[in-house]
């Protein structure tokens, strides 16, 4: 199979799908790697790497997109990369449909065979590409929102870690995830306050194990709304895979804060959490809406490149081995079927055809 690794052109994207050593690992069972100049560049990644793994490198997209069966990306396809994608190519990447109507039916326009990262689901609920990911976006979140919180960027002038005679930030976060508890972990580690919000008391009992020094409380409307307005922090990473993310904060909860506090929406790739909520850049990733502070970046931890490739690609690389190696043929695999969000034109994936009311194909009886 050729196999594809475009440049990604988000803003503030310099992750790459592949590294180097993953694509020599694929080009040792049979398959060709293309990648496009410069992809790894952001990543620390020089060209001659991928050379001297074997791949080919190739100057134009286009061409690239052409030759490819399968595109292995980072980021969801961008309008001006809608067009590159040809039908029965299979692409490989984080989608987040249900927030993205626009990119859905380009997709399924193109009949391509899409595959996300975070709906591929192993047996016992976990989201393996989703994850590690969600860790560096959960580590960032209290350091994001840190700097915020000074005077010079529009926050209140709170100090997140405790000194004499001043208290330290109070953090909320929203849920018990991978996100919450990297968060919850570096926001104690930097000497926060800390509460946690978590809806199943089971999963609440192993947060409080976890971090007996943070407040751990269930998750009810009348618990949000009490303790929402105090935060000088506010971090929400509900996630339901491949639905759109419920939102557990309201607009008159967030009015309710203390102008000049910071809230970090990490669910906002699937349309955020927090009512307030709506997609920011790198480039422009802060705004203020009933005098609070949102960071609502899409693509967090792409600016911390080197430490993200690594991670994502050690996670990535068994799927891109199977899909390589066996076409559709891979969706056998319940994980790799549980990923797949559409196929030739159809909805594939429940809850992105509830999202956007679009009718849902079985796709045991599409691919066999």
């Amino acid at each position: 199979m050729v196999i594809g690794i475009p440049q990604e052109i988000k803003d503030g994207e310099h992750r790459v799908a592949l590294t180097p050593e993953a694509t020599a690992a694929l080009i040792q069972v049979g398959h060709t790697v293309l990648v496009e100049e410069n992809a790894g560049i952001g990543s620390g990644i020089k060209n001659d790497r991928y050379r001297e793994a074997g791949a080919l490198l190739i100057k134009d997209k286009s061409t690239l997109f052409q030759r490819a069966d399968l595109i292995v990306k980072i980021k969801e396809p961008l309008p001006s990369e809608y067009h590159l994608f040809h039908p029965g190519q299979t692409v490989f990447t984080f989608f987040h449909f249900a927030s993205n109507p626009e990119l859905t039916h380009a997709m399924l326009s193109a009949q391509t065979i899409c595959v996300a990262y975070e709906t591929v689901e192993t047996e016992d609920g976990r989201l393996p590409l989703l994850a590690p990911m969600s860790e560096i976006a959960g580590r960032m979140a209290p350091l994001v929102a840190s700097v915020y919180l000074a005077k010079p960027f529009g926050g209140k002038g709170v100090l997140a870690s405790p000194v004499a005679h001043g208290a330290p930030a109070r953090f909320v976060i929203l849920g018990a995830g991978t996100a919450d508890r990297a968060a919850a972990e570096v926001a104690l580690g930097i000497g926060g306050e800390v509460f946690i919000f978590e809806r199943f008391t089971c999963i609440l009992d192993v947060v409080k194990r976890l971090f007996p020094k943070a407040t751990c409380l269930q998750a009810t409307p009348e618990s949000i709304e009490e303790h929402v307005p105090k935060a000088d922090v506010l971090i929400g990473a509900v996630h339901i895979p491949g639905a759109p993310a419920p939102k557990i904060v309201s607009r008159t909860v967030v009015a309710r804060m203390e102008k000049g506090s910071v809230i970090v929406d990490i669910a906002i790739d699937q349309g955020g959490c927090i009512a307030t909520s709506r997609p920011t850049t790198h480039s422009d990733p802060v705004y203020i809406e009933e005098g609070i502070l949102h960071y609502c970046v899409t693509n967090m931890p792409g600016i911390f490149p080197r430490t993200a490739t690594y991670a994502l690609g050690a996670a990535t690389l068994p799927y891109v081995i199977e899909l390589a190696n066996k076409g559709s043929g891979a969706f056998k695999n319940q994980e790799l079927r549980r990923g797949l969000n559409l196929y030739k034109g159809h909805v594939t994936h429940k809850r992105v055809a509830q999202a956007h009311g679009l009718p849902w194909a079985d796709p045991k009886e599409l691919v066999g």
